[in-house]
Protein backbone atom coordinates (compact mmCIF):
# COMPACT_ATOMS: atom_id res chain seq x y z
CA UNK A 1 0.00 0.00 0.00
CA UNK A 2 1.49 3.59 -1.06
CA UNK A 3 -0.29 6.10 1.19
CA UNK A 4 2.91 8.74 0.19
CA UNK A 5 2.86 11.57 -2.31
CA UNK A 6 4.67 14.06 -4.24
CA UNK A 7 8.26 12.28 -4.67
CA UNK A 8 9.98 10.75 -2.10
CA UNK A 9 7.75 8.25 -1.27
CA UNK A 10 6.15 7.15 -4.81
CA UNK A 11 10.13 6.87 -5.67
CA UNK A 12 10.58 4.33 -2.99
CA UNK A 13 7.18 2.01 -3.77
CA UNK A 14 7.87 2.91 -7.92
CA UNK A 15 11.18 0.55 -7.28
CA UNK A 16 9.56 -1.63 -5.04
CA UNK A 17 6.95 -2.06 -7.96
CA UNK A 18 9.26 -2.35 -10.66
CA UNK A 19 11.02 -5.41 -9.19
CA UNK A 20 7.89 -6.83 -8.80
CA UNK A 21 6.04 -6.02 -5.65
CA UNK A 22 2.24 -5.48 -6.33
CA UNK A 23 1.94 -1.82 -5.30
CA UNK A 24 -1.55 -0.17 -4.66
CA UNK A 25 -2.09 3.80 -4.44
CA UNK A 26 -4.05 4.97 -2.64
CA UNK A 27 -4.86 8.72 -3.08
CA UNK A 28 -7.53 11.37 -1.99
CA UNK A 29 -10.79 11.42 -3.37
CA UNK A 30 -10.89 14.31 -5.75
CA UNK A 31 -7.41 16.38 -7.26
CA UNK A 32 -5.79 12.76 -5.81
CA UNK A 33 -2.17 12.88 -5.85
CA UNK A 34 -0.73 16.30 -5.85
CA UNK A 35 2.48 15.30 -8.88
CA UNK A 36 -0.82 14.96 -11.35
CA UNK A 37 -0.97 18.59 -11.89
CA UNK A 38 2.91 18.75 -12.07
CA UNK A 39 3.63 19.30 -16.03
CA UNK A 40 4.34 18.53 -18.77
CA UNK A 41 1.81 16.68 -19.16
CA UNK A 42 1.39 14.60 -22.60
CA UNK A 43 -2.89 14.34 -23.54
CA UNK A 44 -3.90 15.29 -20.27
CA UNK A 45 -1.57 12.61 -17.94
CA UNK A 46 1.05 14.40 -15.45
CA UNK A 47 4.78 12.79 -16.73
CA UNK A 48 6.04 13.28 -13.59
CA UNK A 49 3.30 11.63 -12.25
CA UNK A 50 2.98 8.49 -14.96
CA UNK A 51 6.61 8.07 -14.43
CA UNK A 52 6.68 7.65 -10.67
CA UNK A 53 3.69 5.48 -10.39
CA UNK A 54 4.27 2.91 -13.12
CA UNK A 55 3.57 -0.43 -12.31
CA UNK A 56 1.29 0.64 -9.82
CA UNK A 57 -2.58 -0.01 -9.37
CA UNK A 58 -4.58 2.92 -7.76
CA UNK A 59 -7.59 3.68 -6.03
CA UNK A 60 -9.04 6.56 -4.44
CA UNK A 61 -10.30 6.52 -0.74
CA UNK A 62 -11.91 9.16 1.69
CA UNK A 63 -10.13 7.74 5.23
CA UNK A 64 -12.67 10.38 6.63
CA UNK A 65 -15.59 8.12 6.24
CA UNK A 66 -16.20 5.07 7.53
CA UNK A 67 -16.60 3.12 4.63
CA UNK A 68 -13.19 4.38 3.35
CA UNK A 69 -11.93 2.83 6.57
CA UNK A 70 -13.25 0.02 5.30
CA UNK A 71 -11.30 -0.67 2.46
Amino acid sequence: MDFSHVYQGPVGTQILADYGADVIKVERPGNGDWSRSWGPFSKDVSMPFANLNRNKRSITVDMKHGEGKGV
